[in-house]
């Protein structure tokens, strides 16, 4: 099982790296994009009303720690909704993306880490982000250790604010679908609160000049809608 495990790493680390070096993979994510810029932007408002909820502690008094954290630009934006940058914390497994995290934000603690097993002290957080990490990992074994590290750093009353596909990408094989039930049965000691968002990113993508139109109108539809997004609260 530890060589599975390690396998699936080793695998994890070649594809992100692939990612980052690949100018196809960057140009499909590129925020000048008007259809990945709303996408964004939709997350970001859907963020700020979850930290709004009288369910999610008070993310100016929290510690936070973003697992898969790339280029630590969610944890940064965390700071124009009352985060204190000196309980910030990311961890990823790569180190190229992390040098980045830590140019772009000095003043964030960022480290190089597996999720399996973390340096951190039992319930030292109170807000750990999940965001399209579970998808990636295709080892069922690694999901639920992943899993139960996080149940191990998260403090009493603390939350798990969640981000993930809940459909299969079929241009994809590196990822797989989190649906409900796969939520449900990883994080069995938490009540989840989650809803539906992001339209279909390969046709938001597609709309031009034509996105601030289409894109309210056609994210209405439920099937259209890709993500999970909400908090995992600990029982």
């Amino acid at each position: 099982m530890a060589d599975d495990n390690r396998s699936e790493t080793d695998r994890l680390k070649k594809v992100y790296d692939d990612y980052r070096t690949s100018t196809s993979v960057q140009a499909r994510w590129n925020l000048a994009n008007p259809g990945n810029n709303t996408i964004n932007q939709e997350r970001c408002q859907a963020i700020r009303q979850i930290f709004r909820s009288a369910s999610c502690p008070s993310l100016s008094a929290s510690r936070v720690l973003d697992i898969g954290c790339g280029n630590g630009d969610v944890l940064a934006n965390l700071i124009e909704m009352g985060a204190q940058t000196e309980n910030l914390y990311g961890v990823d497994l790569l180190i190229t993306r992390l040098q980045d995290a830590k140019k772009r934000y000095p003043h964030i603690a960022f480290q190089c880490g597996n999720a399996e097993r973390l340096p951190f002290a039992d319930g030292f957080f109170n807000i750990i982000l999940f965001f399209t990490v579970f998808s990636s990992i295709l080892n069922s074994a690694m999901q639920r250790n992943v899993a139960r590290e996080a149940n191990r750093l998260l403090a009493p009353g603390g939350v798990i604010l969640w981000y993930d596909f809940r459909y299969n990408n079929p241009m994809n094989p590196h990822v797989r679908a989190i649906r409900y039930s796969d939520i449900q049965n990883l994080f069995k000691e938490f009540d989840l609160h989650l809803f539906t968002i992001t339209l279909l990113p390969p046709l938001a993508r597609r709309f031009g000049r034509y996105t601030y139109y289409l894109y309210p109108k056609l994210v209405r539809l439920l099937f259209l809608r890709t993500h999970f997004i909400g908090l995992l609260l600990k029982k």
